[in-house]
């Protein structure tokens, strides 16, 4: 049985508001026959090994619109596979508008599931293509505490064959404000850098296998230990990357 929080609720009918309102309008003066298309993917299913205890890890998406605006649907978010607890999830619905052949900005809300106490926060992100094709994704983020965060993942394929594909990958988070509640720190609060190597068996299925080290910085650090957890991990990763 799922519970409709308010902030659950707040997110499902952003989606709808965009998808009902600003999305078909603009699609049938952009497209011909006022056509729209969609897409979904899922970058990352994947088991990671951390420290003795196995985890689940997805990043998904999904859009649906036109050449110029499109409603997106993006979720992340880890899980024990031993005890089935889940340690992050995450949900957000944007409204995205190309400012160029390869840049969007979007705009919405995101809530997170997990961890607790769970909260929702307005979210302004860029994303697109940088040069030298270096996959960005740059996103801040207000809650309704007020608190101020942000996010930057950059990735890139590198192509060893035709179908042999590594893909170096980047993520930071930093804070405004700590929130100690969540174990987040002022500041630059970690540091992840992973590696994958995928076969593409087709362009829409690709099992791949890689490595990922974690360090989390600073105060965010220094409220990890004063909990008991770690700072440092590395993980050995298998997983599925497929899209539709």
């Amino acid at each position: 049985m799922i519970i409709m929080t308010p902030s659950i609720r707040g997110v499902l009918c952003l989606a709808a508001l965009v998808a009902a309102i600003c999305l078909p309008a603009k699609a049938k003066a952009e497209m011909p026959g006022g056509e729209t298309h969609w897409l979904v993917s899922a970058d990352r299913l994947e088991y990671q090994s951390n420290e003795g205890t196995g985890l689940f890890v997805w990043d998904a998406q999904g859009w649906w619109g036109g050449d110029y605006d499109k409603l997106w649907i993006k979720s992340e978010g880890e899980t024990k596979l031993h005890g089935g607890s889940v340690e992050e999830a995450e949900l957000q619905a944007l409204y995205s508008r190309a400012i160029s052949p390869f840049w969007d900005i979007q705009f919405g809300l995101r809530h997170d599931f997990h961890p607790h106490p769970s909260r929702s926060y307005g979210a302004f992100s860029v994303q697109g293509l940088a040069p030298h094709w270096f996959d960005v994704d740059a996103s801040a983020f207000i809650s309704e505490e007020g608190d101020i965060s942000a996010r930057l993942e950059v990735e890139y394929d590198l192509l060893l064959t035709q179908r042999l594909i590594l893909q170096p990958r980047f993520e930071t988070n930093f804070a405004i404000q700590e929130v100690s509640e969540l174990g987040v720190g002022s500041g630059v609060n970690n540091v992840e850098l992973d590696a994958r190597l995928r076969y593409e068996i087709s362009r829409e299925f690709a099992p791949y296998m890689g490595i990922s080290w974690t360090r989390k910085l600073g105060k965010t650090a220094d409220l990890t230990r004063a909990g008991g957890g770690s700072v440092d991990t590395a993980s050995f990763l298998l997983g599925l990357k497929v899209w539709y």
